[in-house]
């Protein structure tokens, strides 16, 4: 077991609202990927302080309502699982978030409604004007999140953005003045422009720089977490009040456990062993098997596999099989012949 630097940092959990959040370390919301399989993965190892499911398209949402359909696959488990957890929801439209975040709060009684000003993807930035979208006009997002807020009292709400749209029109600290004068419960910041997607590093200095023009609501930041060592390196050296970790956690839903530990000073423990992470992964399967029925289901399984040997010797060599299976033998199969079995790289 490794440990982190010798003095204990001091970390204490956050509240959002009512909600205890403890440890203050999150579990993104993405799409497409943290749905009821994999969030109940990351419980089983624990250390997770608030899940949060994927996000959901408001619109669509009470358009399948209207159309006496079943909810979609992103509420899977919501009603039933564990709390605390966080949904998180899009759309531009005050009224229609509103209406969405006043079912999740009272029919689905989430912990958390989160609302989506980060998503830097196309199909709702340019083509639905959401997302990150909305960061060029703080004004449109003081009305949503205030409409929403009371919507959903007593249920808070809570935001996620961006540093801003472009590096040439970071606004971050005007837009996180919005989201608290609005009634937000916490705000999370991911160290990157809408620009930027995923390349380059996070800029944890500016979402640090946040921190002093907040009254009284937690700030979290997001971005660039991939081990224990970096959460509390962000704890101890950037004025936030916990942490979010996104696509680190997709292949190592163990991070959170190790995490934990971190924070308390405690021995990290180790990284799983090889065979223990491909039970992990098949184990993963089964609840989306159960789910979504074996053809689908092991479709949908191949992007989670690929997460899980990331990082591993001969990964791309699994990839490239793992990508082909359609049905559970041969799924089985290519893990038995291909799961890498040496050490990470």
């Amino acid at each position: 077991m490794s440990t982190v630097a010798s003095r204990r940092t001091q970390v204490v959990p956050l509240k959002i609202g009512p909600v205890v959040v403890d440890p203050p370390v999150l579990q993104a919301p993405m799409a497409g990927f943290t749905n009821y399989a994999f969030r109940q993965v990351v419980r089983e190892y624990g250390g997770a302080g608030l899940q949060a499911t994927e996000m959901v398209n408001a619109k669509g949402f009470l358009w399948l309502d209207s159309n006496e359909c079943e909810h979609p696959d992103r509420l899977w488990g919501v009603k039933e699982e564990p709390r605390p957890l966080a949904v998180q929801m899009w759309d531009n439209d005050p009224e229609t978030l509103a209406r969405v975040g006043e079912r999740l709060a009272r029919e689905f009684r989430v912990s958390v409604v989160d609302l989506n000003f980060g998503c830097p993807v196309k199909q709702v930035t340019e083509k639905a004007h959401s997302g990150s979208y909305l960061l060029k006009y703080p004004d449109r997002m003081e009305k949503i999140i205030s409409r929403v807020v009371r919507a959903c009292e007593p249920t808070p709400v809570t935001a996620k953005i961006r540093l801003g749209c472009t590096r040439n029109s970071i606004n971050a600290i005007e837009v996180a003045k919005v989201v608290e004068g609005a009634g937000a419960a916490a705000l999370t910041v991911h160290g990157r422009t809408a620009q930027d997607f995923f390349q380059g590093s996070a800029d944890w200095d500016r979402i640090s720089e946040i921190k002093p023009h907040l009254k009284s609501i937690p700030l979290i930041g997001n971005g660039d977490l991939d081990s224990a060592e970096k959460v509390v390196h962000a704890f101890a050296n950037y004025d936030v009040d916990g942490v979010m970790i996104a696509r680190a956690c997709l292949g190592k839903p163990w991070l959170f456990k190790q995490a934990q530990a971190a924070l308390r000073g405690d021995p990290i423990p180790p990284d799983p062993t090889l065979d223990d992470q491909r039970q992990c992964m098949l184990r993963h399967y089964d609840l989306v098997v159960d789910r979504f029925g074996e053809q689908k289901g092991t479709m949908l399984m191949r992007k989670y596999a690929v997460c899980y040997a990331k990082g591993l010797h001969g990964a791309r060599h699994f990839r490239t099989h793992v990508g082909r299976v359609c049905t559970r033998d041969e799924f089985l199969n290519v893990v038995e012949q291909h799961f890498p079995r040496q050490h990470r790289l």
